[in-house]
């Protein structure tokens, strides 16, 4: 509706006029074949506080949501229930939440779970919450005779004392720490932490320094741990203000404009957002909306487009360098850096940038040296 064909949607997003056809087709392809990767069922803010008797029958009927997901292969490829978060307040009802969806869903699937499936705990501030949860888990997998270390979980970093702890220590190392072996993953939430750093709602956005300063933390408390690393979302939703009802007025060409504006403008702050999380080393993030969609895909697909005849280049280079490098004892000189292109491309294969025939064209690499995602292994091989 908002976006009819490439030119409009280029001009919305500001997209480079070469790409533009590229990405609509990229874009409207994934939205046809896979418009959903990663989903969580979510217990907590968005769904707010609610009396027991009706969260139990939620927690319950949403498990069996997702057994008939796994009967019928339409789950995506990563799932999970986030719950709400272990303070003093809500904790109890989060065991007994996290505890109905579990044992139901088990019980439906015959002692199965789905591929991927995890935990989601928000606003952690210290490590006995994460503890509390690992050793949770370990009970319901026998509870409900569930293989060992079934359940994984993943940790919400959204609190300032999830960052530093009040004794001034690095939490975050402390905090994977207490997962005993069962955290995979870490989301940044923007809200609750920009909120917590006294940050007025007009400036708690994505692109807050506050907020790249917390994820770098994450980068650095977390890299090499092979942790997942995830961004938050934006909150502004493209959604238009006027809706034509059936049997009712026809809207007019004000709002019909009026329409396009406000979508138009949320597409490009979620598409600058989204930019913004690639550039700093986030390659996931959260969605609220339907409509965020499109632009979370165009701008991941833009996001290595724009730059791949660089780093083809600069790639075939490395390469040819370092291998005529050998002889002189210099090798890995620039190993770090052909890495980081080698990487580039498997990314953009991974998210559907480019295809694994395209990234092989333009490396100069074979399909092995691709699968290695190792420059060392290449530059060693090719010498």
């Amino acid at each position: 509706q908002f976006a009819p064909d490439a030119s409009t949607f280029a001009k919305a997003l500001n997209l480079q006029s070469s790409l533009a056809q590229t990405i609509y087709e990229r874009v409207n392809e994934k939205l046809r074949r896979e418009p959903v990767e990663d989903f969580r069922v979510d217990f907590e803010d968005g769904y707010g506080n609610r009396p027991d008797a009706e969260e139990d029958g939620h927690a319950e009927s949403a498990a069996l949501e997702v057994a008939a997901g796994m009967a019928n292969q339409t789950l995506p490829p990563f799932i999970g229930i986030r719950i709400k978060p272990f303070n003093e307040e809500l904790r109890s009802r989060s065991f007994r939440t996290l505890d109905i969806f579990v044992s139901k869903l088990a019980e439906k699937a015959l002692g199965k779970l789905p591929e991927n499936f995890v935990v989601t705990l928000p606003k952690i501030t210290i490590p006995e919450q994460v503890s509390t949860l690992a050793n949770l888990l370990g009970r319901l997998e026998k509870a409900n005779n569930l293989p060992d270390r079934t359940l994984k979980f993943e940790m919400m970093i959204e609190t300032t004392q999830s960052i530093i702890s009040r004794r001034g220590e690095l939490n975050l190392p402390l905090l994977l720490a207490a997962g005993d072996g069962r955290c995979v993953a870490a989301h940044f939430g923007t809200y609750d932490y920009t909120a917590g750093c006294n940050i007025t709602a007009a400036h708690q956005h994505m692109m807050h320094p506050a907020c790249d300063f917390a994820k770098n933390m994450m980068q650095v408390s977390f890299a090499g741990t092979g942790i997942w690393l995830s961004d938050g979302a934006t909150n502004i939703m493209p959604v238009a203000p006027h809706r034509a009802v059936d049997g009712g007025p026809v809207l007019s060409r004000e709002q019909v404009a009026e329409n396009t504006q406000v979508v138009h403008r949320a597409w490009k702050l979620h598409f600058d957002h989204v930019q913004h999380s690639l550039m700093t080393g986030f390659y996931q993030g959260w969605d609220l909306h339907p409509a965020q969609l499109p632009t979370r895909y165009a701008a991941v697909y833009s996001f290595f487009l724009e730059s791949l005849d660089a780093a083809s280049e600069r790639l075939k280079n490395f390469v040819e360098k370092a291998a005529k490098a050998t002889l002189v004892g210099d090798v890995f000189d620039d190993a770090a850096t052909g890495q980081g292109l080698l990487n580039y491309f498997l990314r953009a294969i991974n998210c559907g940038a480019l295809t694994e025939e395209e990234a092989l064209r333009l490396s100069s690499l074979t399909l092995e040296e691709l699968r290695s995602a190792s420059f060392v292994k290449i530059l060693k091989n090719r010498s």
